[in-house]
């Protein structure tokens, strides 16, 4: 489980996902103190403590521009309780560009790695991304309503759109595997194609078509650029 830090600074929710043998990777904000075998310490002080070797770079997982790679380092925590099982560490990310930190508390029910923890971390990205989306592609925030009722229908159906957009896009994937010279299909490329056949008269399918192949193509080509600039620098 990966969340903000609002959900990493509630003990009652980390003990309970706890009890369901389940782990996480919870942001918690720079001033929280953290249970160290040298005290309780405040997670803003823990990086000037760290020796260089410490840092190891990993990737946050596939962004548009390039994987996302930040040097990462782990620290060993005490148990929040005598009936903890498992192994606690605390998460440090630092952007080697702007030097900006961010702090994860983690759990696992078993011996897990950094790479493991890491993964989990890039996760959360995956969560924002489909908000994001869904406030762009079927309007989730664009609701002006002020009581529930109202709120709740305009999400449900939003919430709805999103997904249908995303299973037909991911049903097209898996039975129409695209060529090496394109981007796989995206949800965005999918409600583009799919708005244009409903609301447009004075355009063919075998047009449309041929319209997003271009689009992908140019995609793919952007993208291989940005990647290969990222791998150099």
């Amino acid at each position: 489980m990966a969340a903000d830090e609002v959900y990493g600074a509630d003990p009652t929710l980390r003990a309970d996902i706890r009890g369901h043998g389940l782990g996480y990777v919870l942001a918690i904000a720079a001033n929280r103190r953290v249970p160290t075998h040298a005290g309780a310490i405040r997670v803003d002080r823990l990086p000037a403590m760290l020796p260089s070797w410490a840092w190891q770079k990993h990737s946050a997982g596939p962004g548009s521009h390039g994987h996302r790679y930040y040097s990462w380092a782990w620290i060993t925590l005490l148990p929040e309780n005598d009936a903890d099982t498992g192994w606690h560490h605390l998460l440090i990310r630092r952007n080697d560009a702007t030097g900006e930190l961010a702090y994860l508390r983690c759990y696992s029910p078993r011996p897990t790695t950094l790479h493991t923890l890491v993964a989990v971390a890039g996760q959360r990205w995956r969560i924002e991304e489909s908000f994001q989306a869904a406030k762009g592609l079927t309007g989730l925030d664009q609701h002006q309503v002020r009581r529930w009722t109202s709120w709740h229908r305009w999400t449900t159906l939003a919430m709805l759109a999103h997904a249908f957009l995303a299973v037909a896009t991911a049903t097209e994937r898996d039975t129409q595997p695209p060529p090496t010279s394109l981007i796989t299909l995206t949800v965005n490329e999918f409600r583009r194609l799919f708005d244009a056949l409903l609301l447009t008269t004075n355009h063919t399918v075998t047009s449309l078509l041929a319209w997003s192949r271009w689009r992908r193509r140019h995609q793919h080509r952007a993208r291989e650029s940005h990647y290969r600039r990222r791998e150099h620098q």
